[in-house]
């Protein structure tokens, strides 16, 4: 399989409200990923900590790719995954704020 045919994926972080708890994480549908923590669809740690403000995304062409990625920021310090973050996202805004407005962005599911 090549790469501009295989499956899209997203490496993910989450905050909490007040940014003291991290999540990093990988999806193939990063919306509706994004959903299930915002809503607590799922017991576990993102519920239990309240960790659903998506702080910082990337997508990958592969699933192999990006749980390759997923698995080295996990091994992270935690300062290296903030300056990850504020790289892209110095004000840790919530990147998902809007797309549940009425609409779905069809670039964020895969397909």
């Amino acid at each position: 399989m090549s790469a501009t045919t295989k499956k899209r994926a997203w490496v993910y972080i989450l905050a909490s409200r007040g940014s003291d708890t991290l999540y990093v994480g990988i999806t193939t549908d990063l919306q509706s990923r994004v959903w299930q923590h915002k809503t607590d669809a799922y017991d576990g740690f993102t519920k239990r900590y309240r960790v659903n403000r998506l702080v910082y995304f990337e997508q990958f062409h592969g699933v192999r790719a990006a749980i390759d990625r997923e698995k080295a920021i996990k091994g992270w310090v935690r300062h290296r995954k903030i300056t990850l973050i504020e790289a892209t996202n110095s004000a840790w805004v919530d990147l998902a704020t809007g797309w549940f407005d009425d609409h779905v962005d069809p670039s964020l599911r895969s397909g």
